[in-house]
């Protein structure tokens, strides 16, 4: 009986301020619901009345952006950039009179135009996330408004409306529930896109409100509901309905129906809303969509810091340079004018070299780059092997930002439930006797029923087998209207032995409180139902206790198998070698395994033990461990009668791609809310988890435990000298727990990183995100987190990289994700063909565009040395500006959006092709100088040769001379060719795009040239470019230098390449080269894969310390036991059994 507290108020009713929120508590309010008057403030709700405050609305969003934070966000994520910044910086130094050499708006002009074209990708991008979001705002729900039934939008619903939810359907927020369709208003919710467990849980709505089954009652329904503030604790709350005229009763968890479940097995239900939208315990543990960066894109912001530097160095350099030069020649070389302020100021000689060097750093290089990504995006959007025809759903890159980064993937984090799995629970085989049986189209087809109509030697205990399949459990059958029998359960496992039973002809069709009813091959037999000794994880088995057609009691027991054999008679194993035997068979196909075993009880010693059993069950202390002692009296010498065998159905294609993850050295762990029998189950039927590897399982209560078997397993690790183990770990969310604490937590990473799995069970959505992070963290290493459910979403949004699975259910976590693929098969094309080609592009993107910036631009350093560091400039100044934008800017686009290694088809097949974008091989701190040591040396031979051949500035056969913008001329025209056949040289595949961006680029300055040498004084510009064209094709300087020049200069890199690839071949370039030449490609394929043989060599003996409950779980997971079932739910499974009549009709809640 729950007690009840009085407070006396110090002040009036009316001294109250109006607000939804009080500090003080009420009369009369009771505790027992864990509520107590020091909580603080709390929510009133009134009901079928004004509110007392207004709440918010039940409107949800992923976005990124909002309309007024765009601006201030979007700024703030672009000149996170080091580039934009120095860009800026450079923008605002060109406005100063008379300091930029380069005129005043050549940077600040490419700047606005890259922040627009970024601006609207981020806009485009942003607008697909408020679409999804809005897809979910905009589902109907039925909502009680001046006593009929309306549909609204879920968007429109806010606390206080009383809604009704249909069956298989989404709750919109926060319920309490007040009634449903079944009896004493239970009701069934699939909580796995919660906390992804795969068994049903039960709810129940209290006694006061369960009778209202039609709008009148709900009409005439009046109080108030006072409840705690909205907070993230998904599995509490407390609160009181204080309804007028009666007395306050106690809500808990129980009464709560939380957004992002679904109703199951129950045709409708009422409730309440508490919280909405935002304030929802979902959205709660929900965060705000991160800003991420890739890997690529940090390491350019840091070399860009580092060029930065080089830079200034250079203006310093340069700027002293200057100094000098002026003080020696300004005596001798009066006629230059170097007496002026402006010459001897070293400041002012500062600010100009550091706008004439600022092109060092590639201004077009963000704008490319996020074009690229933009048309990188498309291509996945577009990709026809990602789209799923069944749910009509395609890939969809929701940002663009992180397309290299799914090349680089060395951690997989997998959600089971949805991911893996599709939840789906199916009957395939059953070991009777010592005989193995499958279903098959008809019961008559198949041998087992054929056995009991032939009077087969085993057909008893087939009977019985079935018998037991059709009564033993807690499924709620339905018939409809078509004569179909439709199951009910909390436990897919249940239902889906109930339907095997089915198959072969013993249909479950009624359930009383008293008894139940079956069609045993076409005989009804009615089986009154005794005791229920209920399923927990500790006892791993469930029994029924019934009164036979014979009037025989009998004890159905179905469980592990360690449990069930060392319950058997003597004379009751004769089939326990044949089934031990095939529950290995069945484990190693990767199914799910229970016992069956029967035992007969006489009428003696059943009411001897009915009456301790009673006594139990009403013990008032220690009531669980007596009803355990009391079942143990009972649950013993069984007769076994076999096995059976359900799969938990995979996603099509699971285990072919883990397989093939596997092979490109990526490490996948698998965080889940469900239980530890189940997780490992589906690690070995997805082929995660193979027979020979050894499995480490941490169950532990305390931190001291925790702390000690951590340093156990890492000191044998440590022994044994093993690097990559073949092991798989296994732990609990309990131990998870500790396990992450701060005194733990680097020795648990560890131990994790050594193994070569690892599942993590029982987790909340906030231990996924840790693990995440840890690993993250600890490695830095890129990771991806991939899940289907809202309680994905905080991991999703932790990792590098987030994978949303869409097409199914609900859709929160592909709205907070950064890619959404309907299918966990569709990952491997993802990342091992889209990653590995984004990354081999963005990375040759970045380096050549940092390459011919460095060529162009360092040659005004050398031009610098030539002309007594005067800052003066050796190109014309729009020519300068167009470089990037017009006459380069082609073969960078074809890179990244055309280049790659190897076909798709190569890619999926030899997934170690994947380890060369994965370990960073083609753009690292080393490569980068590299590229940039490489345009140094090319700058050289681009300005001294041509130097060389104008050195007498004699270059025409009449004996004319021209000027120093001549001679930029030429070098300018032999850089665009030099740098557009590097891009040739650097290209894999040619495409007729790839032919047109680099040849038409050099054909692109040419006609510019014709053009441009012409324009004035038609226009008011270009005076000094006015017949340059005439100038410089006329002379033979000019040809013999375009030959010479950029051959020369290319000669190195070709020899280079040509020893690179006869001498230290990589396996891609082998596999390429294979391509081309449309040989085998498996001749070259010698790489050695990771073999883990001599590790678990090492390693077999160091396992060998366990504890008996150790060995009994190693046992039952040899086996393949598994089972789902609510433990410790709002209504035990006992009244569940006794609460239906099926004979009775179900109110229509109208």
């Amino acid at each position: 009986m729950p007690s009840i507290f009085r407070f006396r108020l110090p002040f009036r009713r009316s001294e109250l301020p109006e607000t939804g929120l009080l500090n003080t508590y009420d009369e009369d309010f009771t505790s027992s619901a864990g509520y107590d008057a020091d909580d603080g403030e709390r929510r009133i709700i009134n009901l079928n009345g004004p509110q007392p405050t207004k709440y918010g609305n039940n409107r949800i969003t992923t976005a990124k952006y909002s309309f007024i934070s765009f601006l201030p966000a979007f700024l703030f994520e672009q000149f996170r950039r080091y580039s934009n910044c120095f860009f800026l910086l450079i923008a605002i130094l060109q406005q100063i009179p008379e300091v930029s050499p380069t005129g005043r708006y050549t940077t600040l002009v490419p700047l606005m135009f890259i922040l627009s074209v970024s601006a609207i990708k981020e806009i485009i991008e942003d607008i697909k996330r408020h679409r999804a979001d809005n897809e979910i705002n905009h589902r109907s729900i039925e909502r009680l408004d001046s006593g009929s039934w309306c549909t609204v939008r879920w968007s429109e619903l806010t606390v206080g409306d009383i809604i009704k939810v249909g069956i298989n359907t989404f709750f919109p927020a926060d319920l309490i529930l007040l009634s449903s369709s079944e009896p004493q208003a239970m009701c069934f919710i699939e909580t796995a896109n919660l906390d992804g467990e795969t068994n049903l849980k039960i709810r129940q709505a209290l006694p006061a409100t369960a009778e209202l089954l039609e709008t009148k009652d709900l009409q005439r329904l009046e109080g108030r509901i006072e409840c705690e503030l909205p907070n993230r604790h998904l599995y509490e709350f407390n609160g009181v309905l204080r309804e007028t005229g009666k007395p306050p009763a106690a809500l808990g968890n129980d009464q709560v129906l939380q957004r992002g479940a679904i109703l199951r097995n129950t045709a409708w239900v009422f409730g309440i809303v508490v919280y909405s939208g935002q304030e929802t315990k979902l959205m709660k543990n929900s965060t705000s969509a991160p800003l991420k960066r890739s890997t690529v894109d940090k390491l350019t912001n840091t070399q860009i810091l580092m060029l930065f530097m080089i830079l200034i160095s250079l203006c310093i350099i340069s700027g002293l340079c200057n100094l000098f030069w002026t003080r020696e020649h300004s005596e001798t070389d009066w006629y230059l004018g170097l007496t002026d302020f402006k010459t001897k100021s070293l400041g002012y000689n500062l600010l100009t070299f550091f706008i004439l060097y600022n092109n060092l750093i590639p201004i077009s290089l963000q704008v490319t780059l996020e074009l690229v990504r933009f048309l990188q995006a498309i291509f996945i959007n577009y990709d026809i092997e990602m789209y799923h025809e069944e749910s009509n759903t395609p890939a969809m890159a929701r940002t663009s930002n992180l397309n290299e980064e799914l090349g680089m993937v060395k951690y997989i984090f997998s959600d089971k439930t949805g991911t893996l799995t599709q939840n789906v629970m199916e009957f395939k085989k059953c070991s009777i006797a010592g005989y193995v049986y499958t279903a098959e189209r008809t019961p008559e087809e198949s041998q087992l029923v054929q056995n009991i109509l032939g009077r087969h030697e085993t057909s008893a205990v087939i009977e019985e087998f079935l018998e037991l399949l059709s009564v033993c459990h807690t499924v709620i059958p339905e018939r409809k209207e078509n004569g179909n029998m439709i199951y009910h359960a909390a436990s897919p496992d249940e239902r889906a032995l109930v339907e095997g039973a089915q198959k072969f002809g013993y249909i479950f069709d009624t359930r009383t409180p008293k008894y139940v009813e079956i069609n045993a091959l076409g005989v009804r037999k009615r089986y009154e139902v005794l005791n229920v000794l209920e399923f927990t994880s500790s006892r791993k088995r469930m029994s029924l206790i019934v009164r036979t057609p014979e009037n025989k009691i009998k004890l159905f027991c179905k469980g592990a198998d360690t449990v069930i054999y060392e319950r058997l008679a003597p004379q009751g194993q004769a089939f326990r070698e044949q089934t031990l035997r095939h529950l290995e068979e069945f484990a190693s196909d990767g199914l799910r395994t229970l016992c069956l075993a029967v035992a007969d009880i006489r009428p003696d010693v059943y009411q001897e033990w009915s009456q301790t059993f009673d006594k139990a069950s009403v013990a008032l202390q220690n009531r669980e461990s007596k009803l355990e002692d009391a079942a143990n009296l009972i649950e013993n010498n069984l007769r076994l009668l076999g096995a059976t065998a359900i799969e938990d159905r995979l996603q099509d294609g699971v285990p072919e791609t883990i397989a093939s993850l596997l092979d490109a050295g990526i490490y996948i762990w698998v965080l889940t809310g469900d239980k530890q029998e189940t997780a490992i189950n589906i690690g070995y039927s997805c082929r995660l988890i193979s027979h020979s590897m050894d499995i480490i399982i941490l169950n532990e209560e305390s931190l001291d435990a925790t702390r000690e078997v951590i340093h156990r397993h890492y000191g044998e690790f440590k022994s044994s000298s093993a690097k990559d183990a073949n092991v798989a770990l296994v732990i609990d969310g309990t131990t998870l727990k500790y396990a992450l604490s701060c005194d733990l937590r680097n020795d648990f990473q560890d131990l994790c990183i050594l193994c070569r799995v690892v599942i993590c069970c029982r987790v909340s959505p906030m231990q996924k995100a840790e693990v995440v992070e840890m690993v993250t963290q600890s490695t830095n290493a890129v990771t991806l987190a991939i899940g289907d459910g809202a309680n994905d979403v905080a991991m999703i949004q932790k990792a590098n990289v987030g994978i949303g699975i869409s097409g199914v259910e609900g859709l929160q976590a592909a709205c907070a994700s950064d890619y959404s693929i309907a299918q966990f098969r569709y990952l491997q094309r993802l990342l091992l063909v889209h990653g590995a080609w984004n990354y081999a592009r963005i990375s040759k993107l970045i380096l050549y565009s940092f390459y011919k910036n460095v060529c162009l631009y360092v040659i005004e350093l050398w031009f610098a040395v030539y002309s007594g560091w005067s800052g003066q400039i050796l190109f014309e100044r729009w020519t300068i500006g167009l470089y990037n934008v017009l006459f380069t800017a082609m073969p960078p686009f074809a890179m990244g959006l055309f280049e790659k290694f190897c076909t798709a088809e190569t890619m999926i097949r030899y997934p170690m092709l994947y380890k060369t974008s994965q370990n960073a091989k083609l753009f690292n701190v080393k490569v980068f100088w590299i590229w940039i040591f490489n345009a140094l040396l090319h700058s050289v031979f681009l300005f001294w040769l041509p130097l060389a051949a104008y050195t007498k500035e004699v270059i025409w056969s009449d004996g004319k001379t021209s000027d120093y913008l001549l001679m930029g001329n030429l070098v300018y025209t032999y850089v665009i060719v030099t740098v557009c056949l590097k891009a040739g040289l650097i290209t894999n595949s040619w495409t007729w795009l790839t032919h047109l961006a680099i040849w038409g680029s050099i054909v692109l300055w040419f006609g510019f040239l014709l053009i441009y040498s012409h324009v004035w004084p038609m226009f008011k510009f270009a005076s000094n470019f006015r017949g340059m064209d005439i100038q410089l094709l006329s002379t033979p300087v000019f040809y013999f230098c375009l030959m010479l020049v950029p051959i020369t200069t290319l000669l190195i890199d070709v020899i280079c390449k040509l020893v690179h690839n006869t001498v230290f071949k990589t396996l891609t370039e082998a596999v390429r080269e294979t391509e081309i030449r449309r040989s085998d490609i498996s001749e070259v394929m010698n790489e050695p894969r990771s073999s883990f043989t001599e590790t678990a060599r090492l390693l077999r003996n160091v396992f060998t310390r366990r504890a008996n409950t150790r060995v009994e779980t190693d046992l039952e997971l040899s086996h393949g036991y598994a089972f789902s079932q609510e433990e410790g739910g709002a209504v035990p499974q006992s009244i569940i059994i006794r609460a239906y009549d099926t004979n009775l009709p179900k109110p229509e809640g109208n």
